[in-house]
């Protein structure tokens, strides 16, 4: 597939590309910025809908780990089974899923009800960020690839910046149900966004078939790629999802002043994965591994911050920056890889690895859950993060010594 053709753009989007970035590529991001505080708006709710159920944290957080595998499922699966649909219909069909399952959210009766629809919603994450990244990356020259992709998850690390504190701080003062209809508005502006500003005649890459998917998944290389962003997204969760907790039972802050905090790390988040995408433009791998290394680092220095206000702050600063650097690398070294060696699987690959990002959620915040129900504890979390990015920066070290023998 031959990604700089993948797309013809009309006439007015063309006038926009040469003046600078391509009008479809700010509505994907402004959908993103929809998907993204939905997923993560969670996290800083935690304890209010614990509350407000009746059940454990731990048994909250399974609304990340649960939304994490109706991505994982909606991401590889669904992606093949639309190959065929038109690229401008199916972005705005899954917008409107995306808005039908945060307003089921919403009105859910109870916890159950409240996982079922979180699942939904799922499903429209994994399809839309899967060809998502493939057309942004076909929108530009290929040595901006990675810069485009970035700007696109630049949606989902803004929702990060300013979607979840604001949506914790509805969720504190007008309960969480207003929180997701809050997600369901924002969800109905993406969805005109793509209408207005996505073109008509997006060409359709080739059909991913479910067949096609063994073959990315035999694929040695691939599998490498997919293991790295499984295990080093495991790590981030295994704090990620808790964070609210930890902050409040262990590091002593207010429930206000975690809000504040959340905008601190989301605003480092985004700082980092646009450096991080610019840093992947040339050697995914090398800057990966760097990358992960002085995550898990990070993570480690946590461990022993945590119980400072201060110092807890300026490491998670650089730990938000770390945590999401690698999103663009990772897409753009699956895409790379399929391109070389499995020509016409570029979206199926792409959708295998959004699946890992979130089987990687799924582990790191049920890990995240059994610890801190166990008699390690919150405190204990950053440290068994740590150990995740270890395995990372190992299997990291493997994947460029085969990227090596391939070349």
């Amino acid at each position: 597939m031959n990604y700089q053709k993948e797309i013809q753009i009309n006439t007015a989007v063309g006038s926009v590309k040469s003046k600078g970035l391509p009008a479809a590529l700010w509505a994907l991001t402004i959908s993103a910025f929809g998907i993204g505080t939905t997923e993560f708006v969670i996290v800083g709710l935690l304890p209010t809908v614990a509350g407000d159920l009746g059940i454990t944290i731990p048994s909250a957080g399974l609304l990340v780990s649960l939304y994490a595998i109706g991505v994982a499922i909606g991401a590889p699966i669904l992606t093949a089974l639309t190959g065929k649909v038109p690229r401008k219909i199916l972005l705005v069909s899954i917008m409107l899923l995306f808005v039908i399952g945060n307003g089921l959210a919403s009105i859910a009766p109870g916890f159950i009800t409240l996982v079922l629809a979180r699942i939904l919603t799922g499903f429209a994450h994994g399809v839309y960020f899967s060809i998502g990244s493939t057309i942004a990356a076909s929108l530009v020259p290929e040595e901006k690839r990675a810069t485009a992709i970035s700007i696109m998850f630049a949606g989902l690390t803004l929702a990060i910046v300013t979607g979840v504190p604001l949506g914790t701080f509805i969720g504190q003062h007008f309960g969480w149900r207003a929180t997701f209809i809050g997600v369901s508005i924002l969800g109905m502006i993406g969805l005109v966004a793509s209408l207005l500003l996505v073109p008509n005649n997006l060409k359709n890459g080739k059909t991913a078939s479910i067949k096609s998917q063994f073959k990315v998944l035999g694929n040695k290389r691939l599998i490498f790629a997919f293991l790295m962003t499984a295990t080093g997204y495991g790590g981030t969760f295994v704090v990620f999802t808790y964070l609210s907790p930890i902050l409040q039972k262990i590091t002593g802050f207010q429930e206000s002043t975690v809000t504040f905090i959340l905008l601190v790390y989301g605003i480092a988040i985004a700082l980092g994965n646009l450096i991080g995408g610019k840093v992947a433009n040339k050697n995914p791998l090398k800057a990966l591994l760097w990358m992960f290394a002085a995550q898990g680092l990070t993570l480690l220095a946590f461990y022993f911050t945590v119980n400072s206000p201060v110092l807890s702050i300026i490491t998670l600063f650089f730990l938000g920056a770390l945590s999401f650097a690698t999103v663009p690398g990772l897409q753009l070294l699956v895409v790379q890889i399929a391109e070389k060696e499995l020509p016409g699987t570029e979206d199926v690959a792409s959708g295998i690895n959004i699946a890992a990002f979130n089987i990687g959620i799924a582990i790191g915040s049920y890990a995240g859950g059994l610890i801190v129900t166990s008699s390690l504890g919150l405190g204990s979390t950053p440290w068994i993060g740590a150990l995740f990015l270890v395995i990372t920066v190992l299997i990291t070290i493997i994947s460029i010594r085969l990227s090596k023998k391939a070349n």
